[in-house]
């Protein structure tokens, strides 16, 4: 079954911006929330988070990497086209900044639920650098595996929950099958252009997104750009509160 979830655009001050999709976790476990943002001065002082994960994915035309400082004694650049994976746990306080004055960062901030076996455990963090993050190339296709797997292509990412993260771009004109395994929740998220998901057409600034509810059996979904080339992220995963879904 194919359901809407509804977007939301945020902003603070004039240094931020984002569509988020906050407050829908019934429908999108196990994603708690994401937002697709672009920050351009530090926004947010260092602050807590606890019992959840929150994923970094900084996109490859991202005008600069993001600073990351956590509780925990890390300190790294988040480079664009890489990946931070935090899983709070019993807590930790992080700060992210961009990397580099006056430059806009675009990504993803993605928070994830725990197993309960994590939720409380101690907290720690997972880093990919791009180049670790596998590619596969198709006639007008490009998937980066962030999380997950996409055909033979695996990413070695290891979180505490099992989630697919795809970055797809596809060229004008061009198509692609993705698999949808069984018992998982998919969401499809447009970055930019105008993207073909099961012949609804969605674009960015669209206030509603599909997602697919889990099925007994495995699904294929079709993405298309019929109107130009388009990028969209895929999110994957089996629910954590299947009563609540």
């Amino acid at each position: 079954m194919t359901t809407l979830a509804t977007l939301q655009r945020t902003s603070k001050g004039n240094y931020f911006r984002a569509y988020a999709l906050r407050g829908q976790e019934q429908l999108l476990d196990p994603f708690l929330g994401i937002d697709h943002a672009w920050m351009s001065a530090p926004t947010f002082a260092p602050h807590p988070h606890a019992s959840f994960s929150a994923v970094s994915y900084v996109f490859l035309d991202s005008e600069t990497g993001i600073e990351n400082k956590d509780s925990l004694g890390n300190h790294n650049l988040i480079q664009p086209g890489g990946l931070h994976w935090a899983a709070a746990g019993s807590g930790i306080v992080h700060e992210e900044i961009p990397a580099e004055p006056d430059m806009t960062v675009h990504s993803l901030q993605i928070f994830v639920a725990l197993p309960p076996e994590h939720r409380d455990g101690p907290p720690f963090a997972l880093s990919l650098e791009p180049q670790d993050i596998p590619v596969v190339r198709l006639p007008g296709a490009k998937v980066r595996v962030a999380a997950g797997r996409f055909g033979q292509a695996a990413s070695p990412l290891r979180p505490p929950t099992e989630v697919t993260l795809l970055d797809v771009s596809l060229d004008d004109g061009a198509a692609l099958t993705v698999p949808l395994a069984a018992g998982h929740v998919v969401i499809v998220m447009p970055i930019h252009g105008a993207l073909s998901v099961d012949g609804q057409l969605f674009e960015r600034d669209a206030i509603k997104l599909p997602v697919f509810q889990p099925d007994s059996s495995e699904r294929v979904l079709l993405l298309q750009a019929p109107q130009g080339a388009a990028k969209a992220m895929i999110f994957a995963g089996v629910p954590l509160y299947p009563s609540a879904t």
